[in-house]
Parts: C-alpha cells; sequence; structure tokens
C-alpha cells in the first residue's frame, strides 16, 4: 500500500525524561506495530513542554535527544515513522493562533484533563491557579493544531487523554462549518493496555514517585528496583500460600514472563515459590525482554549523525505536511493573500 493511500496517525510525547516501561506498555509499543499499517508521525513535542519547563530550556533540549534515542530503541522505524520536533514547525503556531477564535476560556477551563491539572497545581503552589498560564490552559488548542497539521485522523491516546482529543474535535467541526470542509476529523485509538502500575503498587508508574523502571535502567538498578517491588502483605514465610493478585512481582511477570505465567502463579497460590526467587526470576526474564531495546539504543548512541539525520528527515517532511495543510486553511478563511 502506497503511503498516500494510508490513513495518517499522529501521536506526540512531551520530552520530559527517559521513557520507562508505563510508556513501552501503555503507548510507544503501540506505535511501534501501527507505523506497520498507517502513515505515522510522531512529535517530539518540546513546546508543550516549555509549558511546564519555560524555565528550563536545557533541560528540554536534552531530553529532546534523549527521547528521541529512547523511541528508536523500542523499534521505531525512520523508514516506516517521521519523527519531528515540534519547535521546527511553525505552521503548528500559526494554526493555534487560527484556532484559538473557535474556543473560549469558560470551554478551556471546563476541559477535564486541564481541570484537574490546575488544581494539582493549586495544591501544590498554593496560589489559587495563578500559576497557570496562557500557554498551559491554551494546550487543547494546541494540540489540535498539532493533529490536523497533518492530516491526522487517528489519535493513539489513553483514556485520560479522551477529553483532549474531543475539544480538538469541536475545534475541527466549528472551523468546517465556518469556511468549510477543510479538515480532518481525528477519531481516538484507544490503548488496550491500562496505565501501568507501579514498582510500589501505585495505581501510576511515574518518573517522580520512584516506582519506575527506565528503558535506560542498568541491570544493577533492574535488579534492586524489583527487589524492593511490593509482594503480598499476608505472605510471610517462604511456603505460605500467596495471592498473586496482589503482587507487583507476578504482575510484572504477566508482562515479561509470558511462558512461565501458569506455573508461576500456580506455585504462588500453593505456597511452593518464595518471593526472593520470584523475584530473581523476575529479573532475568526483565533483563533479557529489555536486552534487544538496550542493544538498538546503544547503536544509535554511537551513531549520533544518524540519529541528527533521522530528526531532520522526519522534521522536513512534516514541515511539508504543514505547509499543505497551512495553505488549505488560509484559503479557506480567505486570509490566502498574493498567492
Amino acid at each position: 500500500m502506497k503511503m498516500e493511500d494510508k490513513k495518517t496517525v499522529l501521536t506526540g510525547i512531551r520530552p520530559t525524561g527517559n521513557l520507562h516501561l508505563g510508556h513501552y506498555f501503555g503507548a510507544v509499543g503501540n506505535w511501534v506495530k501501527l507505523q506497520n499499517e498507517y502513515n505515522t508521525f510522531i512529535e517530539i513535542a518540546d513546546v508543550q513542554a516549555l509549558t511546564d519547563n519555560f524555565n528550563n530550556p536545557d533541560k528540554v533540549r536534552k531530553n529532546v535527544r534523549e527521547l528521541a534515542l529512547d523511541l528508536l530503541a523500542c523499534g521505531i522505524d525512520p523508514s516506516k515513522a517521521n519523527i519531528f520536533i515540534q519547535s521546527r514547525i511553525p505552521e503548528i503556531a500559526e494554526l493555534t493562533v487560527y484556532y484559538s477564535n473557535l474556543v473560549t476560556i469558560a470551554r478551556l477551563e471546563r476541559n477535564p484533563t486541564i481541570k484537574t491539572e490546575i488544581s494539582q497545581k493549586k495544591d501544590i503552589f498554593g496560589n489559587n491557579g495563578e500559576s497557570v498560564t496562557y500557554g498551559f490552559l491554551g494546550y487543547p488548542v494546541s494540540q489540535a493544531a498539532d493533529i490536523t497539521a497533518f492530516g491526522g485522523s487517528l489519535v493513539p491516546v489513553g483514556e485520560d487523554q479522551l477529553p483532549l482529543l474531543e475539544q480538538a474535535r469541536e475545534i475541527v467541526r466549528k472551523f468546517n462549518s465556518i469556511y468549510g470542509e477543510t479538515l480532518i476529523e481525528p477519531e481516538h485509538f484507544l490503548s488496550k493496555i491500562p496505565r501501568l502500575k507501579g514498582l510500589d503498587g501505585n495505581e501510576k508508574m511515574g518518573k517522580s514517585l520512584g516506582n519506575a523502571i527506565f528503558l535506560v535502567d542498568d541491570d544493577d538498578t533492574i535488579s534492586k528496583k524489583i527487589m524492593g517491588a511490593i509482594t503480598d502483605k499476608n505472605k510471610i514465610k517462604k511456603d505460605d500460600k500467596a495471592n498473586p493478585d496482589v503482587c507487583m512481582v507476578y504482575y510484572y511477570h504477566k508482562l515479561v514472563s509470558q511462558n512461565n505465567i501458569e506455573t508461576i502463579c500456580k506455585e504462588c497460590k500453593a505456597g511452593k515459590r518464595g518471593c526472593i526467587d520470584c523475584k530473581k526470576e523476575l529479573i532475568e526474564n526483565m533483563k533479557e525482554y529489555l536486552r534487544p531495546i538496550k542493544e538498538r539504543r546503544k547503536y544509535y548512541e554511537d551513531n549520533k549523525e544518524l540519529v541528527d539525520n533521522i530528526l531532520k528527515n522526519g522534521t522536513n517532511i512534516a514541515k511539508t505536511k504543514a505547509e499543505y495543510t497551512l495553505k488549505k486553511v488560509k484559503k479557506a478563511m480567505k486570509i490566502d493573500y498574493f498567492e
């Protein structure tokens, strides 16, 4: 199938640090599969990262390369998917300005995702939300520009991101109702894997929570983290029967130890499996599971010029698509002067 015959998938991720298992199983692993079926654009959203890190640009710049390395290590193939840098596509910013006229401040403040994050900022800073910037509040508008700039018809999201996508759909519908059918209304592509739990049993694996296994973690780090994982608190002795459903070690075994998962479950319930031995087995399986990812990352780390070229090429292709979309938008809005 030719590229122009495929539907376009647009997804993005903010460069806020290295990827962990939650990113891989909840998102990036799915992108690796989607790139074989769709015309795929993966945005490194550095502009959006600046909404929270505007006073630390060095951090964002460093994380752009780290994120590119992680994406390539996970199996994103530059011959199938275009990895591009958001700030290098000025058309997105221009589209954001035009779309900002189509949504009210009240609607932005009602967006459940934005509402939750504003509430969190109030809790953290205790200033009634006075730290919320115009750029942060307008994030859904910028995201609508991200999606439509590249003709994105499918957007892989988790359930917590659905309100943002719905707002993008509203903007597209309003634009088309005013200026004529110009933009593609995107559909969501829900991840089949729910948000990954942390090693501590927390419902969320997070960078700031200290409960994550990162794709760049070395073997010793992985071992230490897994040895500290939460198990069934009611299992005191090695031969006590346990409930694997409340054990984070078993939770991760289900992800990386598929060939032996039934045996692990039965032995745990029967009291024939000690927690230490179970953790050691998980450590070895986790190392083996992550081995191809680490090998690919090492290859790209040793070929920095190749990574630069991948980013430049992906960004150039993305810019061409965005230029085409912006031209259509300006024509529809009757501001295509001198063209």
